[in-house]
């Protein structure tokens, strides 16, 4: 175990963690939401320091992240636990094991010295925290951060943008690129299905677009809970106002998981139709998700209308950027490109 950061002492050995926004008031024995951040006799600890249960060099672009080194791979690993209880999840089998089996930390020894050359023996540019939320493992993702840095590896969180203020601030320096799950548009979703709260997620992404990382959204597209027209042109108008027109937004397909198997996959239909009220609302970037060899999968200039990455799921098949520029009329194309 590793005491934690972020946590204050209250009265009789109690302890509130601070590292996400549901600042868990921790009795002595037991765990916050997520699982995996105990209190043992007043001291807060993190069981999953160097625990990995999931590894693996992935293609940034299953991130997803598609305006951040574009074809190249990430290291990519994950911890048990999660301070989501999403209905849905695509991952359940790690985000929800400390609910699911109580008591067991599975998980591979790792350093952060191991996690770094790793990455660098794979030929990744990047470490991605992913497949569950890196909050709850963020000691260790701070210390495999810090280090990245020093050797030149860039660091990407895959989240579901929950953490505390406090948290972006000790890991923005170390950090340059993040996608941010924004699951809907409504108090009601989240409260429902997620057993967490909008509004500090809205307010986060703005932080941290403000910290100058580098931002990508996800919106998994689910029907009959988060399709609707009205709905999916509120998140489009939130990105565009709030992030820019530049930021990057994924509508991804749902598929049948964990405690909603009643749910039929997301029509590609719907899928479209959520692209192109992207695109209606100003967003100059909208990509689909989870669907191959459809329209929705490519980046085009979005002054002249010029392809300048063409993909096939998470294979890059041209890029044609030229210095971060399209070729064509030399518009910026925002993004990280090397």
């Amino acid at each position: 175990m590793r005491e934690a950061l972020l946590y204050e002492s209250l009265e009789e050995k109690k302890v509130r963690c601070n590292l996400c926004n549901h600042h868990c008031i921790i009795q002595p024995g037991k765990t916050g939401i997520c699982g995996v951040r105990k209190n043992e006799g007043g001291i807060l600890y993190s069981l999953v320091y160097g625990k990995v249960i999931a590894e693996n060099v992935d293609p940034i672009e299953k991130k997803p992240l598609y305006h951040f080194l574009p074809g190249s791979f990430s290291y990519s690993i994950a911890t048990i636990g999660c301070n989501f209880r999403c209905s849905f999840c695509q991952n359940f089998e790690i985000s929800q094991h400390p609910h699911l089996y109580p008591g067991q930390i599975p998980g591979k020894r790792r350093t952060p010295e191991d996690i770094v050359r790793l990455a660098s023996e794979s030929g990744s540019k990047s470490i991605s925290y992913t497949y569950t939320e890196p909050t709850i493992f963020f000691e260790f993702a701070f210390d495999c951060a810090c280090l990245a840095v020093e050797k030149g590896i860039k660091n990407v969180f895959v989240s579901n943008g929950y953490m505390s203020k406090a948290s972006i601030d000790i890991i923005a320096p170390y950090l340059h690129g993040i996608n941010v799950d924004l699951k809907a548009f409504t108090e009601g979703f989240y409260q429902r299905l997620c057993k967490a709260k909008l509004k500090p997620v809205l307010d986060n992404l703005i932080y941290l677009k403000t910290k100058g990382l580098w931002v990508e959204i996800t919106t998994l597209v689910i029907p009959e809970e988060n399709d609707s027209e009205e709905e999916l042109r509120a998140i489009a108008r939130f990105i565009r106002d709030n992030l820019g027109p530049e930021t990057p937004w994924h509508v991804s397909r749902f598929y049948p998981q964990f405690k909603m198997t009643n749910k039929p996959y997301t029509p590609v239909e719907t899928l479209l139709r959520a692209y192109y009220i992207g695109k209606e609302e100003g967003l100059y970037y909208v990509y689909i998700g989870n669907v191959r060899g459809i329209e929705g999968e490519n980046t085009y200039c979005p002054k002249c209308n010029t392809l300048l990455i063409e993909r096939y799921g998470f294979t890059v098949l041209k890029m044609a950027l030229r210095e971060g520029r399209c070729p064509s009329c030399g518009f910026t194309i925002s993004g990280i490109w090397k």
